[in-house]
C-alpha cells in the first residue's frame, strides 16, 4: 500500500509539473495571437510579409499526418478488437461512441452551416508549388520541411495492416507493440512542434489580419463563441436529456460530482490528465469495475464528442474564409473521414490540428492555407473539446452501466446527493489502479 502511495504521488508531482508547461505554452500562445493582431493591424505589410512562419508551422504539421493516422488508425482497429472480445459491455460501447461521435460531427456541420463562419475573408489558397514571390534564404528554410505523404492511401495502407495484424493473432503482438512504440515517439514529435505553435500562431494572425483588417478577428471571435455555444448545448441538452431518460440522474448534479476533475482539465486542456480519476470516481458512483475498466478507457480512444463538433466547424470556417465554401457532397465525404481519422486525435496536444490538416488535405489541398488561422484559436478551444470529451465519457459510463444492469442505483443517488463523498486519499492509494493499468495497451498515451 505504501509503494503505491509513493508512486500516485509521484505521479501528481509529475501530472503538477506537466501543467506548468502546459500553462507556459498557452500563455504564450494567447501574447503571440494579441501581438499578431496588433502588427497585423498596424503594420499590414509588415504582417503580410510575417506569413511564411505561418506556413513552415503548417508544413510541419502536414509532416506528422500520415504517420499519426497510420499508427493510430493500426492501433485502433486492435482496440477495437479487444473491446470486442470483452463482450456484451464491449460491443454495446463501441456501437455507442460511433454512434455518438457521428452525431456529434453532424452536428458540427448543421451549426457550421447556419452561421457560415469565415464567410467574406477570401483567403488566397495555399500553393505549395508558388515559390516565386519568396525569398530564397526563406524557400531555402521551408524547402528543409519534408513534404506531405497522400492520406487517404496513408488510411487505407493503415486500415490493411491493421486487419492483416488482427488475423496474425499471437504472431501479430509484437509488431502491434512496435507500432504502438512508433505512435509514443510520433506523439513525442508532435509535442514537440506544439511548442513552435506561437511562432506559427503569430505570423499566421498577423499576415490574415494584415490582408483582411478587423474582419479577421470578428471572424475568429465568432467561431470561437458558437463552438463553445454548440459544445454547451450538446452537454446540457443531448447528453443530459440521454442521460435523464435512460438512468434518471440530473446532468447538473454528474457534473457538481465532477468538478475537480473539471478543474483539471481545464487547467491541462486535455481530458487525459483526468483519466484515473474519471475510472475511481465511477466505481464510487456504483458502477462495476469490468463496465467501467472496458467503457472509460475505450471512450478515451473512440468517444471524442468535443473534438467531432470542432473538426467540422473548423473545416467548414476555414473552407469559407478560402471562398470555396464545400458542397453537401464534399461535407458528407469529408465528416465520413472525419469518423475514422478523429481516432487519431485522441488526448494530444495538436492531434486534434493534425486531423484536422488531414481532413482538409484530403478534400481539398488548397485550403490548408486557412489552418493558420485555426492555429491562432486553437488553444482557446481546447478546453471546450477536452471538456466535452469528458463529460461524454462519464455520461457513457453511466449508461452502458445502466444498460447492462451493472449498477448500483442506490449508491448513484447517495454519491449525487453527498452522503457518501469521494475519498480522495483512497484514491491516491491505488483505487481504480487496475483498470488504469489495462487502459495504457488500449490508449493514446497522455500529454505533457
Amino acid at each position: 500500500m505504501a509503494s503505491q502511495r509513493g508512486e500516485s504521488l509521484d505521479t501528481a508531482e509529475v501530472r503538477r509539473k506537466g501543467i506548468d508547461k502546459s500553462h507556459y505554452l498557452y500563455i504564450a500562445v494567447i501574447a503571440a495571437v494579441i501581438l499578431g493582431a496588433v502588427v497585423g493591424l498596424m503594420f499590414p505589410e509588415v504582417g503580410k510579409s510575417l506569413k511564411p512562419l505561418g506556413d513552415g508551422f503548417i508544413k510541419l504539421i502536414k509532416m506528422m499526418i500520415a504517420p499519426i493516422i497510420f499508427c493510430t488508425i493500426v492501433l485502433g482497429i486492435g482496440s477495437i478488437a479487444k473491446a470486442a472480445t470483452v463482450g456484451k459491455v464491449g460491443g454495446l460501447a463501441l456501437g455507442y461512441f460511433l454512434v455518438m461521435s457521428t452525431f456529434a460531427l453532424a452536428i458540427g456541420l448543421v451549426v457550421g452551416n447556419l452561421i457560415h463562419p469565415g464567410e467574406g475573408l477570401k483567403l488566397a489558397a495555399y500553393d505549395p508549388s508558388k515559390k516565386a514571390e519568396v525569398d530564397s534564404t526563406v524557400a531555402f528554410l521551408l524547402g528543409i520541411i519534408p513534404g506531405d505523404i497522400p492520406v487517404l492511401p496513408t488510411l487505407f495502407a493503415a486500415i490493411l495492416v491493421g486487419f492483416a495484424l488482427q488475423k496474425m493473432g499471437p504472431q501479430g503482438a509484437p509488431i502491434l507493440k512496435a507500432v504502438g512504440h512508433g505512435q509514443v515517439l510520433v506523439f513525442r514529435i508532435l509535442i514537440m512542434i506544439m511548442w513552435l505553435a506561437p511562432v506559427g500562431a503569430f505570423g499566421a494572425i498577423a499576415a490574415v489580419v494584415g490582408a483582411t483588417g478587423f474582419q479577421a478577428i470578428v471572424s475568429m471571435f465568432t467561431l470561437m463563441a458558437a463552438f463553445y455555444i454548440t459544445c454547451a448545448l450538446f452537454i446540457v441538452i443531448i447528453l443530459g436529456g440521454l442521460l435523464k431518460v435512460v438512468t434518471g440522474v440530473n446532468i447538473f448534479k454528474l457534473m457538481k460530482y465532477l468538478a475537480r476533475e473539471y478543474l483539471l482539465i481545464f487547467s491541462t486542456s486535455s481530458s487525459e490528465a483526468a483519466l484515473p480519476r474519471l475510472i475511481a470516481k465511477m466505481e464510487h458512483l456504483g458502477i462495476s469495475k469490468p463496465v467501467v475498466g472496458v467503457t472509460v478507457p475505450t471512450g478515451y480512444s473512440f468517444n471524442l464528442d468535443g473534438t467531432a463538433i470542432y473538426l467540422t466547424m473548423a473545416s467548414l470556417f476555414v473552407a469559407n474564409a478560402m471562398g470555396t465554401p464545400l458542397d453537401l457532397g464534399a461535407q458528407v465525404s469529408l465528416l465520413i473521414f472525419m469518423i475514422i481519422a478523429s481516432k487519431g486525435a485522441a488526448g494530444v496536444t495538436g492531434a486534434g490540428l493534425a486531423t484536422l490538416a488531414a481532413g482538409l488535405q484530403a478534400h481539398k489541398p488548397e485550403l490548408l492555407g486557412g489552418v493558420g488561422m485555426i492555429v491562432g484559436i486553437d488553444r482557446f478551444m481546447s478546453e471546450a473539446r477536452a471538456l466535452t470529451n469528458f463529460t461524454g465519457n462519464a455520461v457513457a459510463t453511466l449508461l452502458i452501466g445502466t444498460w447492462v444492469k451493472e449498477i448500483d442505483g442506490g449508491q448513484v443517488g447517495r454519491v449525487l446527493s453527498g452522503a457518501e463523498p469521494f475519498d480522495e486519499q483512497t484514491m491516491i492509494a491505488g483505487h481504480g489502479t487496475a483498470p488504469a493499468e489495462e487502459v495504457e495497451t488500449r490508449r493514446v498515451p497522455a500529454t505533457v
